[in-house]
């Protein structure tokens, strides 16, 4: 037997039958029913013209050789249950960004060649506009929910497909499809902020590792048996988890499969299409949720303002992770006022990577922002990179990870070969973000080079800068970007979103932010904003940030 997900998933399912897999709102979803209803959608996939796939020994780094599911979906049963249905008919699910505009999905969709696409109703008028642009004709199956949009002419009912399919056993599943692999393919696709979304493809069984393997780490075992995984999830109780941001971002889908492939508890909010606190917080009291995964301060702040001023139990909660953006020191503290009980973890990665990074926080024990632990298999390479860095060298680098690590990106030679390549012997992730490695192991990150601002002979990391000023009590959040400058190649611009009841003071602020940072990291602009624009993941979008600092009036300069 191999780590692969449909086989994991199986074997859990038959283990914990009765045991609740997912909350939400009013429902209660079985493991049962999340397994009937994941074969139910696998007959349907097989019985729809997905292929068997084609072994991996027969293919190139940047190829999967399987059919291709969009999910083009908000958090819920259905986002699980195509995954899992896919992994069952042996086809690869890979995640749609429901925020993109019709240029996006037509090149992300084109890129990908789905054979079928399951997408929400709200996401219908978008989708019906593209359609015939695409190179392949896919088959659409539409999620119900409350926006009103008639069904796209041609696609299929989602529950009327499971209402009306008759599922095939896991063994029929395999006769028609071979024995799921390790080595079968998962496919993420990056969020694009350096460029147009890439397609990151992984071994099933890698992916698990680096990133998934951890929730059965929870249930007291070394996870090297598919058996004693089954076998263990039916001795001890549940925990609850509630990933709170997209599932089509890397670190909630990782937490959302990890926990259900080790025989635990998902609960989810009512509202997916936002994030509303009060929602959550009203989850958490109701399902008794014990970890929670959020990004950085832009959940932070508004999740815990509302905890402070309402009235909810969160006793339940001993375990909060956090990554993707930062969460600052500060933030970190207030979080611990209010919940000294609570573990904090900040979790590094990236799509190409898995988890790497880590460092935990508990009340009177903040870990400092930006430094972190490296997990086994992280290093920092020289600026070349040819040669691993050693602990005392603390010249930049490039943040780096080995086994596991993804097969490459799809379709895309080039680029696999470029970001993948080997380095002493070892085949490696070149992250793109810069590192340094400190003298006592710990890796202090520096920021996205895609992000990096060359201002006067000088390279300032966006992150450092935008760390600075959150630290500062008026400001709630900001991004900062460069912008050309004739004198200094560019300039720093911060666009930031002032705190309730503070006004934007430009030399009072940069008095403070000179007591953190060197003068040449300093902004030449600051702008006041209303909102920092952020995805639903919590990520800045520094295409809009660059766009509002190049038609800004240099006034504060």
């Amino acid at each position: 037997m191999s780590f692969n997900h449909w086989v994991l998933f199986d074997r859990v399912a038959r283990a914990v039958p009765s045991r609740p897999a997912i909350f939400q709102g009013k429902l209660e979803i079985s493991y049962s029913e999340l397994h009937l209803r994941s074969k139910k959608l696998a007959t349907f996939f097989l019985e729809n013209g997905i292929l068997p796939p084609i072994p991996r020994s027969e293919l190139e780094n940047w190829e999967t050789g399987q059919d291709h599911i969009a999910i083009y979906l908000y958090n819920g049963r259905e986002y699980l249950e195509t995954t899992f249905g896919a992994n069952a008919a042996r086809a690869v699910p890979f995640n749609v960004n429901y925020r993109y505009v019709e240029e996006e999905l037509l090149y992300l969709f084109n890129d990908a060649g789905p054979k079928v696409i399951v997408y929400q109703e709200a996401f219908a008028p978008v989708l019906a506009r593209i359609l015939k642009s695409l190179k392949v004709e896919p088959i659409l199956l539409q999620v119900a929910d409350s926006s009103g949009n008639d069904l796209i002419p041609g696609a299929l009912d989602y529950e009327s497909v499971m209402n009306d399919s008759e599922p095939k056993s896991t063994d029929e599943l395999a006769e028609i499809t071979g024995e799921p692999l390790a080595e079968d393919a998962y496919i993420l696709y990056t969020g694009g902020t350096t460029g147009m979304p890439k397609g990151t493809i992984w071994r099933q069984g890698d992916i698990y590792s680096a990133s998934m393997q951890v929730f059965s780490a929870r249930l007291g075992i070394a996870p090297t048996s598919i058996d004693l995984i089954g076998e263990t999830a039916r001795k001890v109780d549940t925990a609850v988890s509630l990933p709170l941001p997209p599932f089509m971002h890397g670190a909630s889908q990782w937490t959302a499969l990890g926990t259900l492939l080790a025989g635990f508890t998902i609960a989810l909010p009512t509202q997916v299409d936002r994030l509303n606190p009060k929602d959550v917080w009203e989850c958490v009291e109701k399902f008794g949720v014990e970890s929670m995964v959020i990004v950085g301060d832009a959940f932070a702040r508004p999740l815990f303002e509302e905890l402070e001023k309402g009235n909810y139990n969160a006793s339940s909660l001993i375990f909060l992770a956090t990554g993707g953006a930062a969460t600052s020191q500060g933030m970190k503290e207030k979080i611990l006022d209010l919940l000294p009980g609570v573990i904090i973890a900040d979790i590094g990665g990236s799509s190409e990577s898995g988890a790497i990074l880590s460092n935990i926080s508990r009340k009177g024990s903040v870990a400092t922002t930006g430094t972190f632990y490296p997990l086994p298999g992280t290093f920092v390479v020289d600026e070349t990179q040819s040669h691993i860095l050693k602990p005392g060298d603390e010249s930049i680098g490039w943040l780096t990870k080995t086994h596991p690590i993804p097969l490459g990106y799809l379709h895309d030679s080039e680029k696999t070969n470029r970001t993948f390549p080997t380095i002493e012997g070892e085949r490696m992730t070149i992250l793109g973000d810069r590192a340094r490695l400190l003298a006592d192991g710990r890796i202090e990150l520096l920021g996205r080079d895609s992000v990096t601002i060359n201002t006067g002979g000088e390279k300032v990391f966006a992150e450092e800068v935008e760390a600075a000023l959150v630290s500062h009590s008026s400001i709630k959040d900001a991004v900062v970007v460069g912008r050309s400058n004739e004198k200094w190649g560019q300039e720093i611009v911060a666009i930031v979103e002032i705190n309730p009841d503070f006004e934007l003071d430009f030399q009072k602020l940069n008095e403070y932010l000179a007591t953190r940072l060197a003068r040449f990291k300093l902004p030449k602009q600051i702008i006041e904003v209303e909102k920092v624009l952020r995805s639903p993941a919590g990520k800045a979008d520094y295409g809009w940030a660059r766009e509002l600092a190049a038609k800004t009036d240099n006034s504060n300069l």
